[in-house]
């Protein structure tokens, strides 16, 4: 591949990408495609933080070359070209202490009218909840997980919607709160995420794709995710002939 300098757009989304102190950019799917470029020969990789929300717009518009991991939809896949999938994911919330409201699923959060649930807009958890029941009234948006997890502590909402991984790394970091996965996380259609790229940008796509299907799986692979709580549950789905 001729392609040696590569600009990945991220957000602070622990454990699967985040900005430390010293402003080094960290997390599971910062490795994962740390390893797939050197692997392809890309020998300088910069990295742009950003809102989710700019994600897809960014890459489209060519303000960088490729986007971390978020979740595969069909509406997304219009405006983006996405990468083979790297992880399969299930949902959960993240709550106070004890659950005061027992807010399990999304249909929980629906049928308690006094329920307030924390969401970040363009993600898929926005549509997850108003299709299981969720009303535009129980729903508040946030610009970042940063900005929604202060509220959740100030007691604004009463849970977070994100991926119960995810969750588990900020109910680490913030004592009071609690990770509870949603029971659907189980289902073996749990949505798998990749990574993005512009629809044009071919060459790097297909070189990602290539070093993706060598990689993903194996023992080095299993080894550098179990470090963030990503085990053969978030893997072997997408990788069924490595197991």
């Amino acid at each position: 591949m001729n392609i040696k300098n590569i600009k990945i757009a991220y957000v602070d989304e622990p454990p699967f990408y985040w900005t430390e102190k010293d402003k080094s950019v960290k997390g599971a799917d910062i490795e994962l495609i740390e390893t797939v470029l050197r692997g392809i020969g890309v020998s300088s990789i910069a990295y742009e933080l950003t809102t989710f929300e700019e994600l897809l717009p960014g890459v489209q518009a060519g303000r960088w070359d490729m986007n971390v991991p978020i979740f595969v939809t069909d509406e997304r896949a219009k405006n983006v070209a996405f990468s083979i999938p790297v992880w399969a994911l299930g949902d959960g919330f993240v709550v106070h202490e004890g659950n005061p409201k027992h807010l399990t699923s999304y249909e929980a959060v629906a049928i308690r009218s006094d329920a307030k649930l924390g969401l970040i807009p363009g993600q898929v958890q926005v549509e997850k909840a108003k299709s299981s029941g969720v009303s535009d009234s129980q729903i508040v948006l946030f610009k970042d997980q940063q900005e929604v997890i202060v509220a959740l502590l100030a007691g604004k909402i009463d849970a977070f919607a994100a991926t119960a991984i995810g969750n588990n790394a900020i109910a680490d970091a913030n004592p009071g709160l609690i990770s509870v996965p949603h029971e659907n996380s189980k289902e073996d259609n749990v949505p798998v995420g990749a990574f993005s790229f512009n629809k044009n940008n071919h060459e790097l796509l297909q070189a990602v794709n290539e070093q993706l299907r060598k990689y993903l799986g194996s023992s080095d692979h299993r080894k550098k995710m179990a470090k963030y709580g990503i085990t053969a549950t978030e893997i072997d789905s997408i990788v069924p002939n490595k197991h």
